[in-house]
């Protein structure tokens, strides 16, 4: 084994990382990659939110991955392992991109409050007709004074 200094075995693997990462952008529904390096073999996962474009008919394309992979960083064979894992879309990392202001005078105007509304204690598919009840409380004053009922 060959002894490298701290420094140079962080950037190598970075860069490992970055070109595994460029790599693999091109895949449908792929979400991220993940590198775990364990004593005897390196664990490349690949997060993806459809892991069958990633797999390929018959786990060809994963195959294909790893040997690619483990060509082209040098690796002895046998020492890198593929994995698909799926991610579902909340699993994502999401950059939402916003013009950023830094004055605060683009984005919302006003903040808008979210309404106070009871919700049904009890769920539609256990109540008898099929609509929600309203607690009486939650009804106008009009259905309970009999002034309004002329």
């Amino acid at each position: 084994a060959v002894q490298i200094s701290k420094k140079r075995r962080f950037v190598a693997d970075g860069i490992f990382k970055a070109e595994l990462n460029e790599f693999l952008m091109a895949k449908n529904g792929y979400s991220g990659v993940e590198v775990r390096v364990t004593p005897t073999r390196t664990e490349v996962i690949i997060l993806a939110t459809k892991t069958q474009n990633v797999l390929g008919e018959k786990h060809r394309q994963i195959r294909e991955l790893n040997a690619v992979v483990q060509k082209r960083s040098g690796f002895p064979k046998g020492s890198v392992e593929l994995y698909a894992e799926k991610v579902g879309v909340l699993g994502m990392k999401v950059k939402i991109m916003l013009p950023w202001d830094p004055t605060g005078k683009t984005g919302p105007k006003n903040i808008v409050e979210p309404k106070d509304e009871l919700l049904p204690t009890t769920p539609i598919s256990e109540q008898k007709g099929g609509k929600p009840e309203v607690p009486a409380k939650m009804l106008p004053t009009c259905h309970l004074n009999p002034k309004y009922h002329k």
